[in-house]
């Protein structure tokens, strides 16, 4: 929520820059980086009361604000207090990764946790780590009136349409953002300025010079005080190894979040998790995971959401039994009254209508995934989709309308003339 927070005060401050597209002068905003920081900290105090000790309590639960360890199977030691439980669920989340880079150690840095206790607007922002974090950060200091500069290792997003990608970072850069893929950061040192990486790009050597770092790498599970071998509970480098149903190695325990092995960190998932523990903890363990209709979203402006199979994958796995229609937002008139038209929308699905994935880029993607969503899970056709009466004019209609776009072909093809011309003969 704090990112989120962080984007929405940039969003204003580019909204007067790009004020012109309407008719109103366009204005270079006064950013007050303090006043920006205490908005992030009123969200952080408005919703902090949904996950308040005070509030499980209420609900007559019993908190022990300490950490915990295992010392045998079911069995912890918390605050001076040892519980047994018939069931256990491990919900410890995860923390900033910190990569291998020499001389991390040595030098101011902050995570995407620590970012938002800064109060002062960076100058030049280095960005080491080029996924949803890394980008949404960036874009965010560069429309509040700092110099960015994004380091990713390998590709930017490369759990995204990789198409779509492209089109994002194309945007970014148009902002003013660098961001500089393939590059490995070899070392970081202290400067007068505040820190230098010492990177390698394409085989040739270079040094970035910033005043403030941020590593945006990833993330870890926190798993180390659990002492989880007390528990046979088996786990790696990556989290608790858990089944489909969440179940760890040992009867009666369960883990789920940032905690498990190779599972999706997402806040979404670990809620998804959450359910599905509970009823297989306490009611009947029929719940299992399924992540193919999963979606996530990169809430830079625009937003890229993703759900389900990206193109590569729906060919790996169906081969030529894929469809695939792009629709840009250019072709809906709610984009076209926000001056929002810079997106697209890509679907793929297979030829009888069952939906695989769907790639959205558009200021609202978010929200438009939901959608997708459900078809994905429920099994819905594009049929259904296409039928569907969606409200004049909205983001919406452009669901309806790629899904329409699907029948096209076959409405309008050679075979469907054929059936129109031997009709065009009776009375």
């Amino acid at each position: 929520m704090p990112s989120k927070a962080l984007l929405s005060a940039a969003r204003s401050a580019h909204a007067m820059r790009a004020a012109a597209r309407f008719g109103i002068e366009a204005v270079e905003p006064r950013v007050d980086f303090a006043a920006v920081h205490a908005h992030v900290r009123g969200v952080i105090a408005a919703i902090a009361p949904h996950d308040s000790v005070e509030r499980f309590e209420g609900l007559g639960m019993q908190v022990i604000q300490a950490e915990a360890r295992f010392v045998a199977p079911r069995v912890l030691v918390a605050g001076g207090q040892r519980i047994r439980a018939r069931r256990v669920i491990i919900a410890t989340g995860s923390r900033p990764a910190t990569p291998p880079i020499d001389g991390l150690g040595d030098v101011p840095y902050f995570t995407n946790e620590t970012i938002f206790d800064n109060t002062a607007l960076p100058e030049h922002l280095l960005i080491v780590g080029g996924g949803p974090i890394g980008l949404e950060m960036a874009q965010a200091h560069r429309r509040l009136g700092a110099r960015v500069t994004v380091l990713e290792h390998s590709l930017a997003l490369p759990h995204d349409d990789a198409e779509q990608v492209r089109e994002l970072l194309k945007m970014l850069a148009a902002e003013g953002v660098t961001i500089r893929q393939n590059v490995e950061v070899k070392r970081l040192r202290r400067s007068a300025a505040g820190i230098i990486a010492s990177v390698e790009e394409g085989g040739q050597a270079g040094e970035v010079e910033a005043s403030h770092l941020l590593v945006a790498a990833g993330r870890q599970p926190q798993l180390e005080a659990l002492d989880l071998g007390q528990a046979d509970v088996h786990h790696d480098d990556e989290g608790i190894v858990v089944d489909d149903k969440l179940r760890t190695s040992a009867r009666g325990v369960f883990a789920i979040g940032d905690a498990v092995a190779r599972a999706p960190h997402f806040t979404h998932v670990a809620d998804y998790h959450a359910g599905i523990a509970v009823q297989n903890a306490l009611l009947l363990p029929y719940a299992k995971t399924d992540y193919a209709s999963l979606p996530w979203v990169t809430y830079s402006d625009p937003e890229l959401a993703h759900v389900g199979l990206d193109e590569e994958q729906a060919r790996r796995q169906h081969g030529g039994d894929v469809q695939v229609i792009r629709m840009p937002m250019s072709g809906n008139d709610r984009a076209q009254t926000e001056r929002t038209t810079a997106g697209a929308i890509k679907l793929i699905a297979r030829r009888n209508g069952r939906v695989l994935g769907v790639s959205i880029l558009d200021t609202d993607a978010g929200e438009l995934a939901g959608l997708w969503v459900l078809a994905i899970r429920s099994g819905l056709k594009l049929g259904k989709i296409a039928r569907m009466i969606a409200p004049y004019p909205t983001l919406g209609e452009v669901s309806k309308a790629v899904a329409g776009e699907f029948y096209k072909a076959r409405l309008f093809g050679p075979l469907s003339r054929r059936v129109v011309r031997l009709f065009s003969f009776l009375p």
